[in-house]
């Protein structure tokens, strides 16, 4: 999608909630009216929504490494990716991992060099200025695990400096206190096909002059990841001891377990590949698994690469003059909050729009096992994934938006509606955690000591349950008639409880961050009947009052994930300003001259096209290092706030029944 002008309409006169209804079509209306006919623009044929989701430009440099590795360079596509990185470069020479960033040195160096293997003289202006972007903010020696590992790929470093993903750890039963399934689903799908790798620990020769060995200094002499005590003096140093020994098993020639598990880890590679080619609908899971492949001797013309390459090209998106490369794809995220966005807005549920999304998404339910099923070997399979084609992992986030929405939408199908999201609903209650919570696709997905192992320096080998998937999640039981002495009910609410910060907000996982946390734990707590005038709630409205932008909007950056002190500030977003409004309004606000303020916000923002544009990132993937921009947010988020606070009376509750 083009960028939205950014063209703000003229100065609007916002009617509070119970003066938008007389009659007379108000800014407000005439706002959401406008919203609404740009959302329904944008609808696919087959009824779903769908946009860019942009993240890092590492991720398409990371394709220009495995075509190499592979040797299936397309020059032509290899060019237009190079463009792409030249695009994102930033005028001190450097990429970062969200716009408005500082300098992340991993994508610097990774896309320096891309763009050599591509052909790009290190005298080319931009590589000057990268090389001193490099230099200039810790080189080499800062870069991360799979930095270093893409190094060693292309015989930069030595095999030695990356720590050993051994793959043997798959031949470690479910039952072990350490196997394959106490790490989260995404790692997962990229750790099995990743330890293959290893265990062949391949060397592309380079080209001559496409190596990059003038990106190293002397402080890079030792790359290694070294303890900084005895073997039990803490976690990270005993898995740093251990890591040195597994490294000294591993130059041993007898390895007696390396055939059985290069053999376990193939099968579960190629159990894992989806019908349509895709492998865990992420780009890590799909090249790391097509790199295994090729390293344990699939051809480039074997159906299961063939398929895989296919998936691959549905992640691109050619512009003509450059190719971006998406992390991934998020049509049954989009079109869920799509559909209730419209709903707030007023459309019928018999809308031809939303019968045909409705239809999109029932078709798309899973109904096999998968991953979760380990932990979780007795449930029905009844869940949704974010992807188009991704059925072996299933999340509780996107089926709780999903059920919301269809739960609104005149289906024709009424057997879906009295068995269909019965299955649904029974998963996602099977999909809790002890502790009361919902991670996104897993159960207990929490041992806090696999963090500290040296492959996950990013700190994100975990699915732990959190405040904001649970809060969606209370917010769809609120409308499937769940009680609050629910006994699943109770413990989750106890569980959003615990985990409020003292000045009153949440923080959000999946969204940035604490606005995000915040928004969803409100409208979860409003949907079960929480009395909305206790103290923690009016501390939770306290703080997102104090952290509005003097020019009405909500804005957070993503360093917050870094630095806690920096949470709620940031330039104000359409996104983010719409879910303090849903939030504030959740809480009763919507009489609040700081929603009002809110909201014409919002109003004044709108483009020509009736929508909204913002450059910032606004979701999460792995906080700290992976942020998204879902293209998405600023369309179908605003709609839903302005929509709520029309709706919403000036006390009471969120949503009139």
């Amino acid at each position: 999608m083009n960028e939205m002008t950014k063209t703000p309409t003229p100065e609007l006169e916002t009617q509070v909630p119970d003066e938008s209804v007389s009659g007379k079509a108000t800014d407000l209306d005439r706002g959401i009216e406008r919203s609404r006919e740009f959302l329904l623009s944008q609808q696919s044929a087959e009824g779903f929504w769908v946009d860019e989701l942009e993240s890092n430009p590492t991720i398409t440099a990371e394709l220009i490494f495995f075509m190499h590795m592979t040797g299936q360079v397309d020059l032509q596509k290899q060019e237009k990716f190079a463009q792409y990185l030249l695009k994102m470069q930033r005028e001190d020479g450097s990429w970062t991992l969200y716009y408005g960033g500082p300098c992340d040195i991993n994508s610097t160096v990774e896309c320096y060099m891309a763009l050599k293997m591509a052909g790009y003289s290190p005298d080319h202006p931009a590589m000057v200025k990268a090389k001193s972007a490099v230099l200039a903010n810790g080189g080499i020696k800062k870069t991360r695990v799979f930095t270093k590992i893409f190094l060693a790929l292309f015989g930069q470093i030595s095999w030695d400096v990356p720590p050993a993903i051994p793959v043997e750890v798959i031949l470690l039963p479910d039952g072990f206190w350490m196997n394959i399934y106490e790490i989260s689903s995404w790692s997962r799908g990229t750790v099995v096909p990743l330890s293959v790798v290893c265990a062949h620990k391949p060397v592309h020769k380079l080209e001559p002059g496409r190596d990059v060995q003038e990106l190293f200094t002397e402080n890079d002499r030792d790359l290694g990841f070294h303890a900084d005590g005895h073997l039990f003096s803490s976690w990270r140093n005993f898995f740093i001891h251990l890591d040195g020994f597994i490294k000294t098993l591993g130059k041993s020639s007898w390895k007696p377990f390396r055939k059985a598990a290069l053999k376990k880890a193939e099968a579960w590679i190629l159990s894992h590949q989806e019908d349509e080619g895709d492998f865990g609908g992420i780009q890590p899971a799909m090249l790391n698994s097509l790199l295994a492949l090729h390293f344990l001797g699939y051809a480039p013309d074997h159906p299961v690469r063939v398929k895989g390459m296919e998936a691959v090209e549905r992640f691109l998106i050619d512009r003509g003059d450059h190719i971006v490369f998406q992390a991934c794809v998020s049509p049954l995220w989009d079109t869920a909050i799509a559909c209730n966005a419209l709903l707030d807005s007023g459309m019928s549920p018999e809308d031809p729009a939303l019968i045909k999304a409705g239809e999109y998404m029932v078709k798309k339910q899973v109904v096999k096992p998968g991953d979760w099923t380990v932990k979780n070997p007795h449930a029905e399979p009844g869940g949704w994934a974010f992807e188009f084609y991704n059925e072996l992992y299933p999340d509780t986030d996107d089926t709780a938006e999903i059920l919301i929405a269809l739960d609104r939408i005149a289906i024709p199908d009424h057997r879906w509606k009295h068995k269909e999201s019965q299955r649904a609903l029974t998963w996602l209650l099977s999909m809790q955690s002890k502790n009361g919570g919902w991670g996104a696709f897993d159960q207990d997905n929490n041992k806090e000591i696999l963090n500290e192992v040296p492959f996950a320096d990013h700190k994100a080998l975990l699915d732990q349950p959190t405040v904001d998937v649970s809060s969606r999640i209370l917010w769809c039981l609120g409308k499937y008639g769940f009680q609050r002495d629910h006994p699943r009910v109770k413990r989750a609410l106890e569980f959003v409880k615990s985990n409020q910060e003292p000045d009153g907000c949440w923080w959000g996982r999946w969204g940035v961050n604490y606005i995000y946390g915040t928004f969803l734990a409100l409208n979860g707590l409003a949907h079960m009947g929480e009395d909305m005038t206790r103290p923690f709630i009016r501390r939770a409205v306290s703080w997102l009052e104090n952290c509005q932008n003097g020019d009405g909007g909500w804005g957070e950056t993503c360093e917050s994930y870094e630095k806690p002190e920096l949470r709620g500030q940031g330039v104000s977003t359409a996104s983010q300003t719409a879910w303090a409004i849903l939030g504030l309004v959740a809480a009763g606000e919507a009489g609040n001259p700081v929603t009002k303020k809110g909201v014409e916000f919002l109003l004044k923002q709108q483009n020509e096209e009736g929508t909204w544009w913002e450059d910032e990132f606004t979701g999460t993937g792995f906080p700290i290092h992976f942020f998204i921009k879902y293209h998405m947010y600023q369309h179908f988020f605003p709609l839903m706030a302005l929509s709520r606070y029309r709706n919403a009376p000036l006390r009471g509750e969120d949503e009139p029944a």
